[in-house]
C-alpha cells in the first residue's frame, strides 16, 4: 500500500514538473517575440516610412512634386547615414563637372530629392556666340542644375504650358539654381514678354560675339547639313557691288544686337541682364566665367584649374574630370574650320554692322572690340 501511495506521489511530481517547465518555456518564448516586434518597430520609426512604387510615377515625376514618403525617407537617410546603396550612389554630375566628393553628393541629393523648379536664370542667346560653352562650363558649380537640352519653351512649345516646363527641369535644393538655354529666345519677338510674366526676377545670360565671324559660323553649320544651299555671299547681299547688306537672312538679323536688345529692355532691367564676351570666352575663360558666377550671386569656384587650351579645337576644354579618364571638349560640331571668306566680303559687312554695335556697346556699357 505505501508502495503504491509512492509512486502515485512521483507520478504527480513528474506531471508537475513537466507542466511548470512548460509553462516556463512558452513564456520565454513570447518575451522573445514581444520584444523583438518592438526592436523591429523601432527600427521600422527611425528608418522612415517606405513608399510601394506609384502607379502614376512619370506624372509626378514631370510635375517634380515631392510626397511625404520621399520626405521621411530623406530624412531618415541624413539622419543615420544610410548603408542603403541607392542612397549612397555616385552623383551623375554633369559631362566635365569637376570638384570635390561634397560637390558630387550635392548634385547627387538634389537629383533624388530636390524639387522641380522653374528657372532662376537663363542663357537666351545668341546662336553660335558660345552659348554651349557657357553652359557646360556652369554647369561644374554644384549649386547651379541645368538642363542639358534646348527645350525651347519660351518660342516653340509655350502652348505646352509652364507646368510642362517644369517638368522638364532637373531637381534642384533650395540653395541651387535651375538653368536653361535656348539662344533663339534672343532674337524671338515673344520672349521677353513671357519670360517676364513667368518671372520678373529672371536673371538672364547674353553671350555676344564679332556678328560678322558669328554669321560666318552660322553659315558653316548650315552648309555641313546642307551642301546645296547658295554662296554665303549671295546670302548675305542684296546686291554686293552697292554693298547692300540682306538683313531678311537669319544669319546677318542676329548680328544685330542692339534692335533685339531694346525689346528686352522693355521687359527687364539692364541690371538682370549678363552679356559674355564669346571672344574672351576663348582667350581667358576662367575670366569670363569669374563674372558670370558673381552675376548668378554664386561663390567662384570655377577658375582656372578647371581648364585648358585644346590647340586642335582652337577653344578652351575642361581638364580630366575625377569621373573620366578623358578631358571633357565640346562636340565635334564646336570648333569647325569655317568657309574661307573674301576679306572684301567680310570688310562691307563691318562696315554695315558698325553702327550697330556702337549703340550695342553704349546701351550695355561695354566694349567688346569689334572693330
Amino acid at each position: 500500500m505505501a508502495q503504491r501511495l509512492l509512486t502515485s506521489a512521483n507520478r504527480v511530481s513528474a506531471r508537475f514538473a513537466f507542466i511548470f517547465t512548460l509553462s516556463l518555456s512558452c513564456a520565454y518564448l513570447c518575451y522573445n517575440i514581444i520584444f523583438y516586434r518592438g526592436a523591429v518597430m523601432t527600427n521600422q520609426t527611425y528608418d522612415g516610412k517606405r513608399c510601394p512604387p506609384s502607379k502614376n510615377a512619370g506624372g509626378k515625376k514631370l510635375l517634380g512634386k515631392l510626397d511625404n514618403c520621399a520626405s521621411l525617407n530623406v530624412r531618415s537617410a541624413f539622419q543615420r547615414g544610410s548603408s542603403d546603396p541607392r542612397d549612397q550612389s555616385k552623383a551623375q554630375g554633369p559631362p566635365g563637372a569637376h570638384g570635390t566628393d561634397a560637390n558630387f553628393k550635392n548634385m547627387s541629393v538634389a537629383q533624388k530629392y530636390g524639387n522641380k523648379k522653374l528657372p532662376n536664370a537663363l542663357i537666351v542667346g545668341v546662336k553660335k556666340g558660345g552659348t554651349r560653352a557657357v553652359l557646360e562650363f556652369i554647369r561644374i558649380h554644384p549649386d547651379v542644375r541645368a538642363l542639358g537640352t534646348e527645350p525651347h519653351f519660351f518660342d516653340r512649345n509655350y502652348d505646352r504650358g509652364l507646368d510642362w516646363y517644369r517638368g522638364l527641369m532637373p531637381r534642384t535644393l533650395d540653395s541651387q539654381i535651375t538653368l536653361e538655354k535656348t539662344p533663339s529666345y534672343f532674337v524671338t519677338r515673344e520672349a521677353p514678354h513671357r519670360i517676364s510674366s513667368m518671372s520678373h526676377d529672371t536673371k538672364l545670360i547674353v553671350v555676344v560675339r564679332n556678328p560678322v565671324t558669328r554669321a560666318i559660323s552660322d553659315y558653316t553649320q548650315t552648309l555641313s547639313k546642307k551642301p546645296d544651299i547658295p554662296t554665303f555671299e549671295e546670302l548675305a547681299f542684296k546686291n554686293q557691288s552697292l554693298g547692300l547688306v540682306d538683313t531678311s537672312w537669319n544669319a546677318i538679323r542676329i548680328g544685330m544686337y542692339i534692335l533685339h536688345l531694346e525689346n528686352w529692355l522693355q521687359y527687364f532691367r539692364l541690371s538682370q541682364m549678363h552679356f559674355v564676351s564669346g571672344e574672351r570666352l576663348i582667350t581667358d575663360p576662367a575670366g569670363e566665367m569669374g563674372r558670370v558666377q558673381d552675376f548668378l550671386g554664386l561663390k567662384r569656384i570655377i577658375t582656372d584649374k578647371h581648364f585648358y587650351f585644346n590647340r586642335t579645337k582652337g577653344f578652351p576644354c575642361l581638364k580630366k574630370p575625377e569621373s573620366s579618364s578623358q578631358p571633357r571638349c565640346l562636340g565635334k560640331s564646336k570648333g569647325r574650320t569655317h568657309v574661307q571668306i573674301e576679306q572684301e566680303v567680310i570688310e562691307q559687312l563691318q562696315e554695315f554692322y558698325r553702327p550697330f554695335n556702337i549703340k550695342f556697346y553704349e546701351t550695355v556699357g561695354q566694349d567688346f572690340k569689334w572693330d
